[in-house]
């Protein structure tokens, strides 16, 4: 099983490039994976999709 290894993007980037670095390591749909994200972060209450973000922000290597 090879996994893929998980950057920020380059390419797709609106803020810091998370999203669209999740969705370039698992083939995903960058409009539809922002979409999601924005409704979890929403119905959860803000701070957990908000600290989500900000952690994978951090941890997330460059390119």
């Amino acid at each position: 099983m090879m996994r893929n290894k998980l950057y920020k993007s380059r390419n797709d980037k609106v803020l810091s490039g998370v999203i669209g670095g999740f969705a370039e390591a698992y083939d995903f749909d960058t409009t539809l994976l922002r979409i999601i994200y924005t409704a979890v972060t929403l119905f959860t209450g803000f701070f957990p999709g908000l600290i989500l973000y900000i952690v994978a922000m951090m941890v997330m290597p460059e390119r």
